[in-house]
């Protein structure tokens, strides 16, 4: 067993989370060359149907290869075999001979131009979000295979790699919503036609139950205006803008879900025990506008009581 790959796992989990968001997997690859030994590096993620990177970061290579690498994904005898076998690795070598991948198009179109000999490739594919990620190692010396020890490792730390990313992404973008998230949510980000970039598996399932027809590997609604927060078939949503892309938050829809922002307003303000006078005084209204409002909030939560309506803000307290 190779002594340095429980430490990077506890690295991976326990310092990734230092790191700045958007230079965790820079880093990570950073840290995985003193486990495996490699000269260049490729982690990229995209949309299977689409069949390119979305986001793809680079260690110890040009600028330029993943583009090189994408004009030439038809003809790379790799990744087919990678589809194939999904979450394990595969070396170029295992799918086609030596004599044969140097005297192939796409070593002479792509990897000889960046003196890539060795290539060992893991992909992981998400069926339900359309998400793919790939990482692989090359080395420039057609000596230096890589060895079976090394391509087990490899099996084992792609799969913290992948998912120790994911949590690190949603990690930072919780921040996003200034801790305010409600319960049972989860997290995604799309582009502007909701094509996912990223999923947190709970916000899957959230749309797999509430829209159960849909199949597609993106939103089944369009994206709500930016801090609003929007209800369709029972499942809420606020989005938030995140670069060039959206983060949007989603968790079932619950009775105060179904109040405008100034119901919600006034029923915080009743539940806390002050008076029609005081709460109107706090929100900027007259005491009237608050008794009619509660009027409506009432009928709309068939509550009778404010001690029916503060079970229904603060259940916890009321179990207590």
């Amino acid at each position: 067993m190779n002594p340095r790959v429980d430490p990077f796992i506890a690295r991976l989990y326990r310092s990734g989370l230092l790191v700045r968001a958007g230079n965790f997997r820079a880093w990570a690859l950073r840290e995985l060359r003193r486990v495996i030994p490699f000269d260049g590096a490729l982690w990229g993620t995209g949309s299977m149907q689409r069949r390119q990177f979305h986001t793809v970061v680079t260690v110890g290579l040009p600028k330029t290869f993943p583009d090189a690498l994408e004009r030439t994904q038809a003809i790379n005898p790799i990744l087919p075999a990678l589809m194939k076998q999904l979450d394990q690795p595969v070396t170029m070598e295992s799918v086609i001979a030596d004599e044969a991948f140097f005297d192939s198009p796409v070593y002479h179109q792509c990897f000889e131009q960046f003196e890539i000999s060795r290539i060992m490739s893991t992909a992981h594919a998400n069926e339900r979000s359309g998400l793919y990620s790939l990482l692989t190692l090359y080395r420039k010396n057609r000596q230096h295979r890589f060895s079976e020890q090394e391509i087990n490792d490899h099996a084992r730390l792609s799969f913290h790699l992948f998912h120790g990313a994911a949590h690190h992404y949603f990690v930072h973008l919780s921040q996003t919503f200034h801790g305010e998230r409600a319960a049972n949510c989860a997290a995604a980000v799309v582009d502007c036609e909701g094509v996912y970039y990223e999923a947190q598996a709970h916000f899957l399932d959230l749309i797999e139950r509430h829209f159960p027809k849909h199949r597609q590997h993106s939103l089944p609604f369009e994206l709500p205006d930016a801090g609003e927060v929007a209800t369709v078939n029972d499942l809420c949503f606020k989005c938030e803008p995140f670069g060039d892309l959206t983060c949007i938050l989603a968790w079932p829809a619950g009775p105060l879900d179904r109040l405008t922002e100034r119901e919600r307003e006034i029923v915080f303000a009743i539940t806390q025990g002050l008076s029609f006078k005081q709460a109107a005084r706090r929100i900027g209204v007259a005491p009237s506008t608050v008794a009619n409002h509660l009027y409506r909030i009432y009928r709309k939560l068939d509550v009778n009581s404010r001690t029916e309506l503060a079970t229904l803000v603060y259940p916890q307290d009321s179990e207590a």
